[in-house]
């Protein structure tokens, strides 16, 4: 994920158009998880780990899981265009999605509420992916301004989010994004346990 870039010359460019995912959404962001998790997998991560993490946590079934749980927010990313029209709410949308978010609005489990102060309800960060072909459109920008939006909507003070220790291009998005480093966690992959950094962004009320 990469900054905003500047639009056409006759400013007549929009930016993506972040909507909330609807059931109709499933099958894309299922094809687009699949997609995008292996590039931010570190390199020693098997083959094997990979596919088992999409099959149990990236599948239709799961994102229809989410869609359902009151607690959950799924955004989805989508070109956008000077004739543009305020979408719909859940209604499908045209164009292929080029990324999405998704969070939990939770308390945080034990070992994480240590690192970040509280035991509360706060927003995590669970997904937020961007199609390769779209970097530097500034989607993951935009879908970030989003995810602070609906935490804030739901009284969140704080949104928290682990990455692997060696995608260092999501630490670098999240650090210019003001969120800071706070401590490691684990993480599992496919049954394979994994090293993350853990970020924090603590929002004024």
């Amino acid at each position: 994920m990469t900054p905003d870039n500047a639009g056409s010359a006759d400013g007549a460019a929009r930016g993506p158009e972040i909507t909330a995912a609807s059931p109709h959404d499933i099958p894309d962001l299922a094809r687009l998880a699949a997609e995008t998790f292996p590039l931010a997998c570190p390199p020693h991560m098997t083959s094997q780990a990979v596919s088992g993490f999409i099959a149990e946590q990236l599948s239709e079934a799961a994102f229809g899981k989410h869609l359902a749980d009151p607690n959950c927010d799924v955004s989805i990313a989508r070109p956008g265009s000077p004739q543009a029209e305020t979408p719909q709410p859940g209604t499908p949308q045209p164009g292929t999605p080029d990324g999405y978010a998704l969070t939990l609005f939770q308390p945080a489990p034990p070992e994480i509420a240590r690192l970040i102060g509280t035991t509360e309800r706060v927003t995590y960060l669970s997904k937020l992916y961007v199609r390769p072909g779209a970097h530097g459109g500034g989607i993951g920008r935009a879908l970030l301004a989003r995810v602070r939006e609906q935490a804030h909507h739901r009284g969140s003070r704080l949104i928290w989010l682990g990455t692997n220790q060696l995608n260092t291009s999501a630490q670098r998005f999240y650090e210019r994004t003001g969120f800071e480093q706070v401590g490691v966690r684990q993480f599992l992959v496919g049954g394979v346990l994994e090293n993350d950094f853990v970020y924090a962004l603590r929002e004024p009320r």
